[in-house]
């Protein structure tokens, strides 16, 4: 799903520069169609990309955009895969038991959506209720970028890969970060972007937390879902603008698509390149579901289990893969392979330490273990979760190595 966070997209544009367009008022579709017709020429050249057809442009209620949210999440997370990827964040630790991730996402969506794209119809839709000349122009200007992709490449078959966590969140990073780069571009083309820091929009964050916070739903949502709402727009930036500078003339649409959150976090890795360590579970009875984690969300899982940023980012860093799967009603088993020997034995010794305490909060009735092995030649790690009479305990899930 395309849609722009309005309180993200003026946060990024406040932390560059003061906008100097001067902001006409938009009350009615009229006025919209027209303002779309005049960034048409600004987009493009924002972008480097020509629109083949101008969009459709209209206005949604709330409610329309609550609709809308409710049916792309339904077919995103099919009801079965979605109540799996709950119980494993659940077993992560990194939602609460009590919360029910179907309706979070829609109310913190709904909440944050000023404007989305539709790829299915083609059309650009603004919030009904939003008034404010700025912001009606900076979620334009975002979305029309994703109109603009989406006459290049198709949007839905890159974000619609199932059980890929990692591959659909790091083309979604490029999806947003494209759009909040040529944003910025339309609303401040005196802007040199090139001439910023490699990791600036991502070190924007607080100023981005900030804003957010005043949005209730998103404010109390868990760290999880609220960083990985932001990542796409501040790491997927900055990755972006690296691309622009490494390759000029050149999108990074397929097949130049970056493969992981690692490429997205260390660009570097993408040029060499160094594309992720693809694990499968073997075939076997019980597994209701199964996804890996990526480099990212390992970082904040390290994070979430040790209350530091800084102990997270240390810890997950040598990722090079991972597979998790839900097992019978509420097993987890998790394997990683990591870069190299020091890398997989300092994941192991501070997941172990992060995990037993999580495991001393929670009381008895369950039982954890964590391990350091060698798949296919590989230093990996193997964590497993699971209630103390647990069948499973004897003849352990297991993964190979596919590529």
């Amino acid at each position: 799903m395309t849609a722009s966070a309005v309180a993200l997209a003026g946060a990024l544009v406040l932390g560059v520069g003061a906008c100097r367009e001067r902001a006409v008022a938009v009350r009615d579709e009229a006025e919209l169609r027209h303002l779309v017709a005049q960034m048409l020429p600004r987009v493009e050249t924002a972008t480097g990309l020509t629109f083949k057809h101008a969009p459709v442009v209209a206005r949604r209620t709330r409610a329309q955009i609550r609709d809308y949210i409710i049916q792309k999440l339904d077919a995103e997370y099919p009801p079965e895969d979605l109540a799996g990827y709950q119980t494993a964040l659940r077993l992560f630790g990194l939602i609460p038991d009590t919360l029910d991730l179907r309706r979070t996402f829609v109310t913190v969506l709904t909440e944050q959506v000023a404007g989305f794209y539709d790829p299915d119809s083609g059309a650009l839709y603004i919030a009904g209720d939003l008034d404010d000349a700025l912001r009606v122009r900076l979620t334009v200007s975002h979305e029309l970028v994703h109109a603009l992709q989406d006459q290049y490449v198709s949007l839905d078959s890159i974000v619609r890969q199932r059980r890929q966590n990692d591959r659909r969140l790091a083309a979604h990073a490029v999806l947003e970060g494209q759009a909040t780069l040529a944003q910025i571009g339309v609303m401040m083309p005196e802007q040199r972007l090139d001439t910023l820091p490699a990791d600036w929009f991502w070190s924007q964050r607080e100023v981005t937390a900030a804003l957010q916070s005043q949005m209730p739903q998103f404010a109390s949502a868990p760290l999880w879902l609220r960083e990985g709402l932001v990542f796409p727009y501040l790491a997927g930036a900055d990755f972006v603008n690296w691309f622009g500078r490494r390759y000029p003339g050149v999108h990074p649409f397929p097949p130049r698509m970056p493969g992981s959150t690692e490429h997205i976090l260390h660009p570097d890795r993408f040029m060499e390149p160094d594309e992720p360590t693809g694990l499968a579970f073997a075939p076997m009875d019980g597994i209701r579901y199964e996804d890996g984690l990526g480099e990212f969300e390992t970082r904040v899982l390290l994070t979430e289990l040790t209350r530091v940023e800084a102990r997270g980012v240390a810890l997950a860093a040598g990722w090079d893969g991972d597979r998790f799967a839900v097992v019978d009603r509420d097993a987890l088993v998790w394997y990683s392979v990591w870069d190299d020997a020091p890398a997989a034995d300092r994941f192991a010794r501070g997941l172990g330490r992060a995990w037993a305490e999580r495991d001393a909060d929670r009381g008895g009735g369950r039982r954890s273990s964590v391990e350091r092995l060698t798949i296919g030649g590989r230093p990996a790690v193997r964590l497993v979760d699971a209630a103390a009479s647990w069948a499973g305990w004897r003849t352990l899930p297991m993964v190979r190595i596919v590529h």
